[in-house]
């Protein structure tokens, strides 16, 4: 099998969800993704940019993975969860994307600024990581032989 990579950066957003959806999630409901207000914007940002998630014949690609959250709120704080001086655990969906590693910075601002806009906390934790390689296409050795001939 060939492998070929693709040099992408990596963003991953961390959004707090309802305990309801994360353990409907948990369990397996899928639906649960069109349930959460949340996650339908976030969602719904994804597929409006073509740069995130293109894997070429894939679109809008992600991985999600469930979590918790957990933050002490200070003075001046003006907490959408939780109260000043106050531990809070939050239940969290950890939302993974990719885009091209050689997207201007432009491009790259303007969809984390919209993730920024439509994050329900004060201050987001939103990863973005420098250029990384992951797979991009795999052909089976049969297509590599049929093609080599």
């Amino acid at each position: 099998m060939k492998i070929e990579m693709k040099s992408v950066r990596k963003l991953r957003v961390h959004w707090p969800i309802a305990p309801e959806s994360f353990a409907r999630l948990a369990k397996g409901d899928v639906e649960a993704f069109e349930d959460e207000a949340g996650i339908v914007a976030l969602l719904q940002a994804l597929s409006e940019s073509p740069d995130l998630g293109d894997f070429g014949n894939y679109r809008h690609v992600f991985e999600s993975g469930l979590g918790f959250e957990g933050f002490t709120c200070t003075e001046g704080a003006n907490p959408t969860l939780g109260q000043v001086g106050q531990r809070t655990i939050s239940p969290t969906l950890v939302f993974t994307t990719y885009f091209d590693a050689a997207l201007d910075d432009a491009a790259v601002e303007r969809s984390l600024q919209h993730v920024v806009e439509i994050h329900p906390w004060e201050v987001p934790v939103i990863e973005l990581t420098g250029p990384i390689s992951v797979s991009s296409t795999a052909l089976p050795a049969v297509l590599e032989s049929e093609a080599a001939s």
